[in-house]
């Protein structure tokens, strides 16, 4: 197809940003004085032409919707041929308008935030190289460039996380993502392969269907290849998304700035795996088996991540634990096949606007008390921080699935579709869905509660304030779109949008007012704010964390991940490598140097016999010759 129309420009979106890291990164001190204005100016100049694009795409029929450019052969070694090519249609452009929009709104953000940092403007250079990266994931028309743009991730989340690398957690925290990932990254190459081994390419159109048919080579997939495939695929997706059993990661990672936690864990890198597993969606639809892991894998992390939160004093800390949990309402949607995918989807996009907002809120919250994150050193500032109280507060309305705000829309369609699967699997997953609901309401009001309202708990020293208008700003906009995003989205007819790209779900979604699960979500909701309310708002938060109980202890513990993953992975590995070394050095090495020795010994031996003596040598030849003639003579005889 002839570059033309909105596939021609898909290439800015990522040499913008790209550029800009290049430049930062390249031009050195020089680029001190101006380098964060670049930073925002590339990545603002992204999302006009993903808005551009988007807006162009409209004007398309629906099947007309799906445009490739090719850039140039990428790689072509026999039967194995990928094109640098990117894909733009109704899923990759609404993440692109997701990433350059509320990543725009965190580079302008991060002005005021890091305008006392003496590196900004290589933190501003990782934020750009991030979102090119991020760009590139979701834009790649084929698996190999989604894994380039997947790897460039994990390798920007590594020097964000890190970026304060004098901090010795920080730099632990950075190792420990990265490791982490690698270990689902693993799943998605082999993924690969086995795509390209059982197809003979790794092209989306081939392999996926361009179509809502779905109708590409997966259609022809056996049931076990295609588990064998999807379960790698959801590997992968783990490791990324931060869900179980790679989830541990994402709490740690809060150790980076405060802006990186809203690009990261809120808005973009951990929203990769459910892109993946939506994206994929043809391989998963012809396993149950794998669709069915995807949805447990879901449940329990969104289970998992809301327990963890409800016990967190760390303000940031407890709203990783919300982002774990959240995101597993994604995975649970997107393991619902055509029925979750839009909603896994809308949720998604709801989500980076609420989240982003309440992480920044959190980064302003510090900002104002001197850095600290401990919420039991807070209380009352909603007297203080009128904006970052309001706007804050919408993202707490929106995640708790406060009705006509985004997260009731998005997640009330999650509910449903769970307990539409029917039978016992369709059952235990909608209870889990609606159990989330109140512990979240719970969690995110406990944040709530123990931030801005009850007496004021902070030091002497510390002097409350909001924060300049450059971070107030964006946090305005986000909290608009809390309120909006996701009716904007369910009712606006954001699942015809997608159907090009997903399929038609086989039971149409009609938006209700009020339904039983519905109601009984929202019943929920104000039990678990009421509790919240009972425990941290009309009570006195002591400022040091009483013991709790044992729930509470493990919750505050991450429910005993690192743990788990101490005893049946690090450990293990460790004397897995003991041994291996002990091996080499005893069995191979050993082997070796024992023969050698041998050797040396024994010609060290013979080298005596070799004295120069012409003596010595004769009287050998003597013996030897005795020696000769008794064997002759024993022979005869006998």
């Amino acid at each position: 197809m002839k570059a033309e129309g909105i596939q021609a420009a898909s290439w800015l979106l990522i040499a913008l940003p790209l550029a800009g890291a290049a430049i930062l990164l390249l031009g050195g001190r020089r680029t001190d004085r101006w380098g964060h204005l670049l930073g925002v100016a590339m990545s603002v100049a992204s999302f006009a032409v993903g808005v551009a694009m988007f807006a162009q795409m409209l004007g398309y029929a629906a099947d007309e919707r799906r445009r490739t450019l090719h850039l140039w052969d990428f790689i072509d070694v026999g039967a194995f041929k990928v094109g640098m090519d990117l894909l733009v249609d109704p899923l990759s452009i609404s993440f692109v308008l997701l990433i350059t929009g509320v990543g725009s709104l965190i580079h302008i953000y991060s002005i005021g935030y890091m305008a006392e940092d003496p590196d900004r403007r290589r933190f501003f250079a990782y934020l750009n190289l991030f979102v090119a990266a991020m760009l590139l994931l979701v834009l790649g028309d084929n698996f190999l460039v989604m894994f380039i743009g997947w790897e460039g991730v994990g390798l920007a989340s590594y020097l964000l996380i890190g970026f304060w690398q004098f901090k010795p957690t920080a730099a632990t925290a950075a190792k420990k993502a990265f490791v982490v990932n690698r270990v689902g990254d693993m799943g998605l190459i082999i993924a690969i392969a086995l795509i390209f081994a059982t197809f003979g390419t790794i092209e989306y159109g081939a392999v996926l269907g361009t179509g809502a048919e779905h109708a590409g080579l997966a259609s022809q997939l056996s049931t076990g290849t295609a588990t064998a495939i999807g379960l790698l695929l959801l590997l992968g997706a783990c490791g990324k998304s931060a869900q179980l059993p790679l989830q541990s990661w994402l709490l740690d990672a809060m150790e980076g700035p405060t802006p990186v936690s809203a690009l990261i864990h809120a808005a973009t890198m951990v929203t990769a795996g459910v892109y993946l597993i939506v994206r994929a969606g043809p391989i998963f639809e012809m396993s149950e088996t794998a669709q069915l892991v995807v949805t447990i894998v879901g449940a329990a992390t969104l289970l998992f991540g809301a327990i963890i939160g409800c016990a967190k004093d760390d303000i940031k800390k407890a709203l990783a634990g919300s982002t774990m949990s959240q995101i597993g309402y994604m995975t649970l949607a997107a393991g619902l096949g055509k029925a979750g995918y839009v909603f896994a989807i809308a949720h998604l996009i709801a989500h980076g606007f609420f989240k982003a907002g309440l992480f920044l809120g959190a980064g302003s919250v510090m900002h104002g008390m001197k850095d600290d994150v401990n919420m039991r050193h807070y209380g009352a500032l909603r007297s203080v921080m009128m904006i970052t109280y309001a706007t804050f507060g919408l993202g707490y309305l929106a995640i708790i699935g406060f009705p006509g705000l985004s997260g009731w829309f998005t997640k009330e369609g999650i509910i449903e579709a769970a307990f539409d699967k029917g039978g016992t699997s369709g059952a235990v997953l909608g209870a889990c869905a609606l159990l989330g609901a109140g512990i979240t309401a719970y969690y995110m009001s406990r944040v709530m509660f123990m931030t801005f309202f009850g007496e004021k708990r902070w030091a002497d020293d510390v002097h409350p304030h909001e924060s300049p208008k450059i971070m107030t700003v964006p946090l305005i906009l986000l909290a608009v779109g809390s309120l909006a995003a996701g009716g904007f989205l369910i009712l606006g007819g954001f699942a015809h949008f997608l159907e090009p790209v997903v399929g038609t779900p086989e039971k149409e979604h009609h938006f209700a007012l009020i339904t039983p699960t519905g109601a009984v979500s929202l019943v929920l909701m104000v039990a678990g704010a009421a509790i919240a309310w009972r425990q941290y708002g009309s009570r006195k938060v002591p400022r040091e964390a009483p013991k709790g109980s044992f729930v509470t202890v493990a919750a505050r513990k991450d429910l005993y991940g690192d743990a788990l993953n101490e005893s049946l992975l690090m450990r293990p590995g460790q004397w897995l490598t003991r041994l291996a070394v002990w091996f080499d050095g005893r069995g191979v090495d050993g082997l070796v140097n024992g023969t050698a020795a041998g050797i040396g010994g024994t010609s060290g031996r013979l080298r005596r016999v070799q004295t120069g003596f012409a003596r010595s040598y004769a009287l050998s030849m003597t013996f030897g010759a005795a020696l000769v003639v008794a064997a002759l003579l024993v022979v005869n005889v006998s």
